[in-house]
Protein backbone atom coordinates (compact mmCIF):
# COMPACT_ATOMS: atom_id res chain seq x y z
CA UNK A 1 0.00 0.00 0.00
CA UNK A 2 2.83 2.37 0.91
CA UNK A 3 4.56 1.76 -2.42
CA UNK A 4 1.29 2.34 -4.25
CA UNK A 5 0.67 5.61 -2.37
CA UNK A 6 4.19 6.86 -3.05
CA UNK A 7 3.78 6.11 -6.74
CA UNK A 8 0.45 7.93 -6.78
CA UNK A 9 1.98 10.92 -5.01
CA UNK A 10 4.86 11.09 -7.49
CA UNK A 11 2.43 10.83 -10.40
CA UNK A 12 0.29 13.61 -8.93
CA UNK A 13 3.35 15.85 -8.49
CA UNK A 14 4.38 15.16 -12.07
CA UNK A 15 0.90 16.13 -13.29
CA UNK A 16 0.98 19.39 -11.33
CA UNK A 17 4.43 20.20 -12.75
CA UNK A 18 3.27 19.56 -16.33
CA UNK A 19 0.17 21.69 -15.76
CA UNK A 20 2.27 24.52 -14.37
CA UNK A 21 4.60 24.41 -17.37
CA UNK A 22 1.59 24.46 -19.69
CA UNK A 23 0.16 27.52 -17.96
CA UNK A 24 3.47 29.35 -18.30
CA UNK A 25 3.59 28.45 -21.98
CA UNK A 26 0.07 29.77 -22.51
CA UNK A 27 0.89 32.95 -20.65
CA UNK A 28 3.89 33.62 -22.87
CA UNK A 29 2.22 32.65 -26.13
CA UNK A 30 1.14 35.01 -28.91
CA UNK A 31 -2.01 35.83 -26.96
CA UNK A 32 -0.11 37.68 -24.23
CA UNK A 33 -1.51 41.19 -24.06
CA UNK A 34 0.68 43.88 -25.56
CA UNK A 35 3.97 42.02 -25.23
CA UNK A 36 6.04 44.74 -26.90
CA UNK A 37 4.35 47.89 -25.61
CA UNK A 38 1.88 49.20 -23.08
CA UNK A 39 -0.77 51.63 -24.27
CA UNK A 40 1.02 54.37 -22.34
CA UNK A 41 4.37 53.62 -24.01
CA UNK A 42 2.82 53.66 -27.45
CA UNK A 43 0.91 56.88 -26.84
CA UNK A 44 4.07 58.54 -25.55
CA UNK A 45 6.01 57.49 -28.65
CA UNK A 46 3.32 58.73 -31.03
CA UNK A 47 2.89 62.09 -29.33
CA UNK A 48 6.64 62.50 -29.00
CA UNK A 49 7.26 62.00 -32.70
CA UNK A 50 8.73 65.02 -34.43
CA UNK A 51 6.63 66.87 -36.96
CA UNK A 52 6.81 65.10 -40.30
CA UNK A 53 8.34 61.96 -38.80
CA UNK A 54 6.58 58.62 -39.31
CA UNK A 55 6.67 56.35 -36.25
CA UNK A 56 7.57 52.75 -37.09
CA UNK A 57 5.80 49.97 -35.18
CA UNK A 58 6.11 47.37 -37.91
CA UNK A 59 5.90 43.80 -36.64
CA UNK A 60 5.19 44.87 -33.06
CA UNK A 61 2.90 42.90 -30.75
CA UNK A 62 0.16 45.31 -29.68
CA UNK A 63 -2.59 42.78 -29.03
CA UNK A 64 -5.25 43.62 -26.48
CA UNK A 65 -4.12 47.22 -25.93
CA UNK A 66 -6.58 50.07 -25.33
CA UNK A 67 -5.71 52.43 -28.18
CA UNK A 68 -9.12 54.09 -28.49
CA UNK A 69 -9.14 57.61 -29.91
CA UNK A 70 -5.43 57.68 -30.74
CA UNK A 71 -4.18 59.54 -33.80
CA UNK A 72 -1.62 57.21 -35.34
CA UNK A 73 -0.33 59.93 -37.69
CA UNK A 74 0.26 57.56 -40.58
CA UNK A 75 2.28 55.17 -38.42
CA UNK A 76 3.97 52.16 -40.00
CA UNK A 77 2.19 49.11 -38.59
CA UNK A 78 3.04 46.56 -41.27
CA UNK A 79 2.64 43.00 -39.94
CA UNK A 80 1.81 44.33 -36.48
CA UNK A 81 -0.32 42.14 -34.22
CA UNK A 82 -3.34 44.17 -33.09
CA UNK A 83 -5.48 41.17 -32.17
CA UNK A 84 -8.23 42.24 -29.75
CA UNK A 85 -6.97 45.83 -29.49
CA UNK A 86 -9.46 48.66 -28.91
CA UNK A 87 -9.16 51.05 -31.84
CA UNK A 88 -12.54 52.73 -31.38
CA UNK A 89 -12.42 56.26 -32.73
CA UNK A 90 -8.75 55.90 -33.64
CA UNK A 91 -7.35 57.67 -36.69
CA UNK A 92 -5.36 55.21 -38.80
CA UNK A 93 -5.75 57.15 -42.04
CA UNK A 94 -2.74 56.80 -44.36
CA UNK A 95 -1.17 54.23 -42.01
CA UNK A 96 0.85 51.29 -43.33
CA UNK A 97 -0.98 48.17 -42.12
CA UNK A 98 0.19 45.72 -44.76
CA UNK A 99 -0.17 42.17 -43.44
CA UNK A 100 -1.36 43.39 -40.04
CA UNK A 101 -3.61 41.28 -37.82
CA UNK A 102 -6.79 43.17 -36.89
CA UNK A 103 -8.86 40.16 -35.85
CA UNK A 104 -11.36 40.74 -33.01
CA UNK A 105 -10.37 44.39 -32.71
CA UNK A 106 -12.88 47.08 -31.77
CA UNK A 107 -13.00 49.54 -34.67
CA UNK A 108 -16.16 51.46 -33.85
CA UNK A 109 -15.87 54.83 -35.60
CA UNK A 110 -12.24 54.18 -36.57
CA UNK A 111 -10.82 55.77 -39.71
CA UNK A 112 -8.70 53.76 -42.13
CA UNK A 113 -9.06 56.20 -45.04
CA UNK A 114 -6.30 55.77 -47.63
CA UNK A 115 -4.57 53.26 -45.33
CA UNK A 116 -2.54 50.41 -46.82
CA UNK A 117 -4.17 47.20 -45.56
CA UNK A 118 -2.98 44.88 -48.31
CA UNK A 119 -2.88 41.28 -47.11
CA UNK A 120 -4.24 42.20 -43.69
CA UNK A 121 -6.63 40.06 -41.64
CA UNK A 122 -9.83 41.70 -40.36
CA UNK A 123 -11.83 38.82 -38.92
CA UNK A 124 -14.86 39.41 -36.69
CA UNK A 125 -13.98 42.88 -35.40
CA UNK A 126 -16.40 44.75 -33.16
CA UNK A 127 -17.84 47.47 -35.37
CA UNK A 128 -20.97 48.55 -33.52
CA UNK A 129 -21.86 49.03 -29.86
CA UNK A 130 -25.20 47.23 -30.23
CA UNK A 131 -26.85 44.49 -32.25
CA UNK A 132 -28.36 47.01 -34.66
CA UNK A 133 -25.76 48.78 -36.84
CA UNK A 134 -25.62 52.54 -36.28
CA UNK A 135 -24.34 54.39 -39.38
CA UNK A 136 -22.48 56.96 -37.26
CA UNK A 137 -20.47 54.15 -35.64
CA UNK A 138 -19.40 52.49 -38.88
CA UNK A 139 -15.64 52.49 -39.56
CA UNK A 140 -14.38 54.23 -42.69
CA UNK A 141 -12.10 52.69 -45.32
CA UNK A 142 -12.46 55.37 -47.99
CA UNK A 143 -9.77 54.94 -50.63
CA UNK A 144 -8.04 52.22 -48.60
CA UNK A 145 -5.89 49.49 -50.15
CA UNK A 146 -7.49 46.20 -49.11
CA UNK A 147 -6.04 44.04 -51.85
CA UNK A 148 -5.80 40.36 -50.82
CA UNK A 149 -7.18 41.18 -47.37
CA UNK A 150 -9.23 38.62 -45.44
CA UNK A 151 -12.38 40.33 -44.23
CA UNK A 152 -15.18 38.77 -42.22
CA UNK A 153 -17.00 41.64 -40.58
CA UNK A 154 -20.16 43.67 -40.05
CA UNK A 155 -19.50 46.72 -42.20
CA UNK A 156 -23.04 47.93 -42.79
CA UNK A 157 -23.12 51.65 -43.70
CA UNK A 158 -19.30 51.75 -43.81
CA UNK A 159 -17.60 54.07 -46.28
CA UNK A 160 -15.48 52.04 -48.70
CA UNK A 161 -15.84 54.37 -51.64
CA UNK A 162 -12.86 54.16 -53.95
CA UNK A 163 -11.33 51.35 -51.89
CA UNK A 164 -9.35 48.63 -53.69
CA UNK A 165 -10.48 45.14 -52.65
CA UNK A 166 -8.92 43.27 -55.56
CA UNK A 167 -8.55 39.56 -54.68
CA UNK A 168 -9.90 40.19 -51.17
CA UNK A 169 -11.57 37.23 -49.45
CA UNK A 170 -14.84 38.21 -47.77
CA UNK A 171 -16.60 34.84 -47.79
CA UNK A 172 -17.44 32.67 -44.76
CA UNK A 173 -14.96 29.92 -44.05
CA UNK A 174 -17.58 27.17 -43.79
CA UNK A 175 -19.18 25.49 -46.77
CA UNK A 176 -22.14 23.88 -45.03
CA UNK A 177 -24.83 26.14 -46.43
CA UNK A 178 -26.07 26.92 -42.89
CA UNK A 179 -23.48 28.88 -40.97
CA UNK A 180 -22.95 31.15 -43.99
CA UNK A 181 -26.45 32.57 -43.57
CA UNK A 182 -25.85 33.39 -39.91
CA UNK A 183 -22.22 34.53 -40.05
CA UNK A 184 -21.40 36.41 -43.21
CA UNK A 185 -19.78 39.65 -44.23
CA UNK A 186 -22.30 42.47 -43.93
CA UNK A 187 -22.08 45.40 -46.32
CA UNK A 188 -25.71 46.49 -46.19
CA UNK A 189 -26.10 50.17 -47.14
CA UNK A 190 -22.30 50.45 -47.39
CA UNK A 191 -20.79 52.99 -49.78
CA UNK A 192 -18.77 51.02 -52.33
CA UNK A 193 -19.11 53.52 -55.14
CA UNK A 194 -16.09 53.52 -57.46
CA UNK A 195 -14.58 50.68 -55.43
CA UNK A 196 -12.42 48.05 -57.12
CA UNK A 197 -13.73 44.57 -56.39
CA UNK A 198 -11.96 42.57 -59.08
CA UNK A 199 -11.94 38.84 -58.24
CA UNK A 200 -13.21 39.65 -54.74
CA UNK A 201 -14.92 36.69 -53.09
CA UNK A 202 -18.22 37.99 -51.68
CA UNK A 203 -19.96 34.64 -51.39
CA UNK A 204 -23.05 34.94 -49.15
CA UNK A 205 -22.28 38.61 -48.47
CA UNK A 206 -25.15 40.78 -47.25
CA UNK A 207 -25.07 43.77 -49.59
CA UNK A 208 -28.66 44.93 -49.68
CA UNK A 209 -29.04 48.63 -50.52
CA UNK A 210 -25.27 49.00 -50.93
CA UNK A 211 -24.05 51.79 -53.20
CA UNK A 212 -22.01 50.08 -55.91
CA UNK A 213 -22.28 52.74 -58.58
CA UNK A 214 -19.40 52.59 -61.05
CA UNK A 215 -17.73 49.86 -58.99
CA UNK A 216 -15.47 47.36 -60.77
CA UNK A 217 -16.89 43.92 -59.96
CA UNK A 218 -15.25 42.11 -62.86
CA UNK A 219 -14.68 38.41 -62.16
CA UNK A 220 -15.98 38.85 -58.61
CA UNK A 221 -17.73 35.99 -56.82
CA UNK A 222 -21.21 37.02 -55.66
CA UNK A 223 -22.63 33.53 -55.21
CA UNK A 224 -25.73 33.65 -52.97
CA UNK A 225 -25.02 37.30 -52.15
CA UNK A 226 -27.93 39.52 -51.14
CA UNK A 227 -27.91 42.43 -53.57
CA UNK A 228 -31.54 43.38 -53.06
CA UNK A 229 -32.04 47.11 -53.44
CA UNK A 230 -28.35 47.65 -54.21
CA UNK A 231 -27.40 50.30 -56.76
CA UNK A 232 -25.04 48.93 -59.42
CA UNK A 233 -25.63 51.68 -61.93
CA UNK A 234 -22.64 51.88 -64.27
CA UNK A 235 -20.86 49.02 -62.47
CA UNK A 236 -18.60 46.61 -64.37
CA UNK A 237 -19.88 43.04 -63.92
CA UNK A 238 -17.80 41.38 -66.63
CA UNK A 239 -17.24 37.73 -65.73
CA UNK A 240 -18.85 38.09 -62.29
CA UNK A 241 -20.56 35.01 -60.80
CA UNK A 242 -24.08 35.84 -59.58
CA UNK A 243 -25.24 32.27 -59.05
CA UNK A 244 -28.06 32.30 -56.48
CA UNK A 245 -27.73 36.03 -55.79
CA UNK A 246 -30.84 37.98 -54.75
CA UNK A 247 -31.56 40.78 -57.23
CA UNK A 248 -34.89 42.03 -55.88
CA UNK A 249 -34.97 45.74 -56.64
CA UNK A 250 -31.30 45.76 -57.69
CA UNK A 251 -30.54 48.69 -59.98
CA UNK A 252 -28.52 47.50 -62.97
CA UNK A 253 -29.12 50.48 -65.24
CA UNK A 254 -26.05 51.07 -67.37
CA UNK A 255 -24.20 48.14 -65.79
CA UNK A 256 -21.50 46.77 -68.08
CA UNK A 257 -20.59 43.19 -68.92
CA UNK A 258 -24.01 41.68 -68.19
CA UNK A 259 -23.65 39.45 -71.25
CA UNK A 260 -20.67 37.70 -69.61
CA UNK A 261 -22.14 37.33 -66.11
CA UNK A 262 -22.18 33.75 -64.82
CA UNK A 263 -25.22 32.19 -63.17
CA UNK A 264 -27.65 34.88 -64.32
CA UNK A 265 -30.25 32.20 -65.02
CA UNK A 266 -30.19 31.01 -61.40
CA UNK A 267 -30.44 34.35 -59.60
CA UNK A 268 -33.29 34.96 -57.19
CA UNK A 269 -35.86 37.63 -58.06
CA UNK A 270 -34.14 38.38 -61.35
CA UNK A 271 -37.46 39.60 -62.74
CA UNK A 272 -37.54 42.28 -60.04
CA UNK A 273 -34.21 43.83 -60.97
CA UNK A 274 -34.20 47.24 -62.64
CA UNK A 275 -32.38 47.27 -65.99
Amino acid sequence: MKSFSEQGLRANRAFVLVAAVALVAIGTSGFARGADYTARDLTKQLFGAQAGATPDLSGKDLNGLDLAGIDFKGTRLAKANLFGADLSGANLAHSDLKGAVLDRTSIIGAKFDAADLEGSSILRPNTFSGLTPEPKEAPSFKGANLRKARIFARLSSANLSGADLTDAYCAPFGKTGFIEVIWRTELASADLSNAILKRTDLTHALMNFADLRNADLSDSILVNADLSGANLQGANLSGADLTGADLAGTILTGARGLDSVKGLQSVRNGNKAVY
